[in-house]
């Protein structure tokens, strides 16, 4: 059964309703972890039905690095400017910039990495295999999971989140939207560096 002290802990560390926490809680046997784990899942959910709304406020989240050297701009976009001027909003903001400028993602998504770049990694990829000796079947196989991972890399929506390696910046995203309760999307990025 699920504590009061359980409830607000998930609460605080999920953003997740009431309703939705105690019911994980419930189907979980109180197990906090795979409450969590229900939980999320049932975010990606949500955030899924919302994906279809129209996101046309926002706000721009910046970042500059202590060195004043590296820093990074932001678009994130909502559906009202209500959420545009809440805290946790602008603090996602904030927090999506810092990772720009640690990340250095070159696009958005896995699919938007230049087709140029790729084929001129493949070229070293493949020279390095057969310098140790690969088979041409074997090369074949390891390149698709060369280029998987380098694309993922690449794609700010696909890179770890800084703050927290577990999840992704599409993860992050997903939670924000279920914690906030709009459609929330990545405009325009840019990194700064001298």
């Amino acid at each position: 059964m699920s504590t009061l002290e359980q409830i607000k802990a998930l609460r605080e560390q999920t953003g997740a309703g009431i309703v939705d926490v105690k019911k994980a809680l419930t189907e979980s046997k109180g197990d906090e972890a795979k409450a969590i784990e229900l939980l999320r899942k049932r975010g990606g959910d949500k955030a899924m039905k919302k994906s279809d709304r129209s996101a046309s406020e926002g706000v721009i989240g910046t970042y500059v690095h202590s060195n004043l050297k590296l820093g990074a701009m932001v678009k994130l976009m909502c559906e009202t400017d209500f959420v545009a001027r809440n805290e946790d909003f602008q603090a996602l903001a904030k927090d999506i910039a810092m990772h720009i400028t640690a990340g250095a993602p070159s696009c958005l998504l896995p699919e938007d990495v230049d087709q140029a770049l790729i084929n001129s990694e493949k070229e070293i990829w493949t020279e390095q295999l057969k310098t140790e000796g690969k088979k041409a079947e074997m090369i074949e196989k390891i390149l698709e999971g060369k280029e998987k991972k380098f694309r993922e890399e690449s794609a700010l929506m696909t890179q770890a989140f800084v703050k927290d390696p577990e999840k992704t910046i599409k993860d992050l995203l997903n939670e924000s939207v279920v914690k906030i309760g709009e459609k929330i999307e990545i405009g325009d990025f840019e990194r700064f560096a001298l």
